[in-house]
């Protein structure tokens, strides 16, 4: 009897882990249409409202700085700019997504996008951390913070920021584009060894959201604990200083917004981020690894709506900024109505 030999044929367990393994390697990229759906309705709403009020914000802040400049103000003028700058590069990734997934842009322009989204989620988190740290140098500590808040240190500050982040997000301007499926992609990973990006997450996870989180936290409890004290030494009696304890309670406003940006917009990314780096890491089962990349791309529109945020911030937590912003509109209603009367005059005088 002859003896059939299989040495030549893989066996079914080394087909099976084959299959298994390149189905890990493809699974997190099969769910395109959720993906490309969620981001061109995201940035569709972002761009134009980002645009113009983070552009509005910048001629308000020129304004100001024209008649009375402070530290908050250099610190503000620095994060609009920042969430102006992420919203030029809107226009790119909708153009991509409305193309289905196809960069039909030079490769530097990618690399660009793509560094430039992280730039302005950390830049927008230390300058937001920056503000509450000013905040509370200015309740708690109001004489070292009039000699020690100044615009020069501020800007100087800013600029260390600028440069902090910039050079520790270098490394996604190596991400460029990538060929899958025959098209030009962007905005993905391009090598299979998941563990460089893992440990490099938990470094922007420690610096650029734990230790500012903590410390916007900190600065809160201080504030309300120090207004608190106050209010219970000054008594109700004195109404001078009760109007002066209500002028100082607007920095609790900016900080609690603060925090609240940072639950909505950049805690969740971060988790989930963490969770799916691991989970690609690990080699988790094809359907959590997808259901965590969904969750990334939520949490990813979450982050990215940071630049929406930020003006509210300036308009409802900075009183010169509405009063800047009231002045700008009732000087536009008045050039329009000068120029209507104007137009109203010539027709007058050509009809006689």
């Amino acid at each position: 009897m002859k003896r059939v030999s299989y040495t030549s044929r893989p066996s079914y367990a080394l087909r099976y882990s084959l299959t298994t393994a390149i189905n890990k390697s493809l699974c997190y990229h099969d769910d395109d249409a959720f993906k490309y759906r969620a981001y061109t309705a995201t940035y569709l709403l972002i761009f134009p409202v980002a645009f113009l009020c983070n552009m509005a914000a910048l001629l308000v802040f020129f304004i100001q700085r024209a008649r009375r400049s402070s530290a908050s103000c250099v610190v503000m003028t620095n994060l609009a700019l920042s969430d102006a700058s992420f919203s030029l590069t809107l226009p790119l990734r909708l153009a991509y997504y409305f193309r289905g997934g196809v960069w039909d842009f030079p490769d530097w322009l990618c690399r660009l996008c793509v560094y430039g989204f992280y730039v302005n989620l950390y830049t927008s988190i230390l300058f937001l951390t920056l503000l509450s740290v000013l905040r509370w140098l200015a309740v708690t500590h109001p004489l070292r913070h009039r000699t020690l808040a100044t615009p020069p240190r501020a800007l100087l500050v800013c600029l260390g920021i600028w440069l902090f982040v910039g050079a520790t997000s270098a490394n996604f301007l190596w991400s460029g584009v990538v060929h899958r499926g025959g098209s030009p992609r962007c905005f993905e990973p391009s090598g299979p060894d998941w563990k460089p990006l893992l440990k490099f997450n938990y470094v922007g996870v420690t610096f650029g959201f734990l230790l500012p989180f903590l410390t916007i936290n900190c600065c809160y409890i201080q504030i309300i604990r120090r207004l608190t004290t106050t209010n219970t030494a000054l008594g109700n009696s004195n109404h001078n200083r009760t109007s002066r304890l209500r002028n100082r309670r607007r920095p609790v406003h900016l900080v609690g917004m603060v925090t609240v940006t940072f639950v909505v917009c950049f805690f969740p990314y971060h988790v989930i981020r963490s969770l799916h780096l691991h989970a690609i890491d690990g080699k988790w089962s094809c359907e959590v690894i997808v259901a965590l990349q969904r969750a990334v791309v939520i949490t990813l529109c979450l982050a990215a709506s940071n630049s929406v945020v930020n003006p509210l911030l300036y308009y409802y937590s900075t009183r010169t900024f509405r009063a800047s912003m009231k002045g700008a509109h009732n000087s536009l209603l008045s050039a329009r109505r000068s120029s209507f009367r104007s137009g109203v005059h010539l027709a007058r005088i050509k009809k006689t």
